[in-house]
């Protein structure tokens, strides 16, 4: 019986940072751009979980992890918001062809 460790959770995660990256630096499209940020602080949260969980954290990991999501919530309403106004003002969502915010 396969038991999971602290070691699956960072390789996991580690998965997922990695994956979250190449999404932000490699796409062009601002809600992509927006996945990839959220795949990042799922890592984080993963990590905080973990390490509550195996280390000597208690609660704490589990309320930073609350607090991330709390925060990925509000940045992701805030992001859709602006990438609507992009769109409205540009007619594309890609973050290379909006190099002008005065038009």
């Amino acid at each position: 019986m396969l038991q999971i460790g602290l070691t699956h959770y960072l390789v996991l995660s580690a998965i997922l940072f990695s994956l979250g990256i190449l999404g932000v630096v490699t796409r062009r499209n601002a809600i992509l751009v927006l996945m990839g940020i959220e795949l990042i602080l799922n890592a984080a949260n993963i990590n905080f979980i973990a390490f509550s969980r195996y280390g000597t954290f208690n609660l704490d990991g589990q309320m930073a992890a609350i607090f991330v999501i709390v925060l990925a919530a509000a940045e992701a309403a805030i992001v859709l918001a602006i990438v609507l106004n992009i769109y409205k003002t540009f007619h594309t969502v890609n973050v290379d062809e909006i190099n002008k915010l005065k038009e």
